[in-house]
């Protein structure tokens, strides 16, 4: 675990924070890549977050939400205690059988599902999983198939 602090900076509506090079350089080996999303955990201000590090405009940040920090955006210019590090949990859901059971049955949608970038295929997982109603998991694979054919927006996106 590496401790920092670190002042509140925004870009657009988006508070966060930089790492010092030799920490992000740290868990970027840890994580074993470069590129893409990074798992984090720790904490700040001694509240525990999970939390992933964004390459954005060039740079390496580490976005703080309300949830991390309570009113975070109306906190910019505060320093900010933190400690992170790369979290090796696993945060991928499972597939709904029941969603895997749609794309069997729908060959263009399967393909379609399989063709998205991992954070989007993972992003309809998740929403998916989380219902807990057979009812409104059943409507919304059906809209989730509607999405991956190009009938319909699914969790406010466009057609992949």
């Amino acid at each position: 675990m590496f401790h920092f602090t670190a002042k509140l900076e925004i870009i657009g509506i988006n508070p966060f924070v930089f790492l010092p090079e030799e920490i992000l350089n740290a868990i970027l080996d840890k994580a074993g890549k470069k590129k893409g999303f990074i798992k984090v955990k720790g904490t700040v201000n001694n509240l525990p977050y999970t939390q992933t590090l964004v390459k954005y405009s060039g740079a390496w940040r580490l976005y703080i939400n309300m949830i991390m920090l309570k009113n975070s955006p109306k906190r910019i210019g505060e320093t900010l205690e933190i400690t992170i590090d790369f979290d090796v949990q696993d945060r991928s859901y499972p597939m709904p059988p029941k969603f895997e059971l749609a794309l069997a049955n729908n060959l263009e949608a399967k393909s379609v599902f399989e063709s998205l970038s991992p954070s989007r295929s993972q992003e309809i997982v998740r929403y998916l999983s989380r219902l807990k109603n057979e009812d409104v998991l059943d409507k919304n694979i059906e809209r989730a198939i509607n999405f991956l054919m190009g009938k319909e927006r699914f969790i406010e996106r466009d057609r992949p």
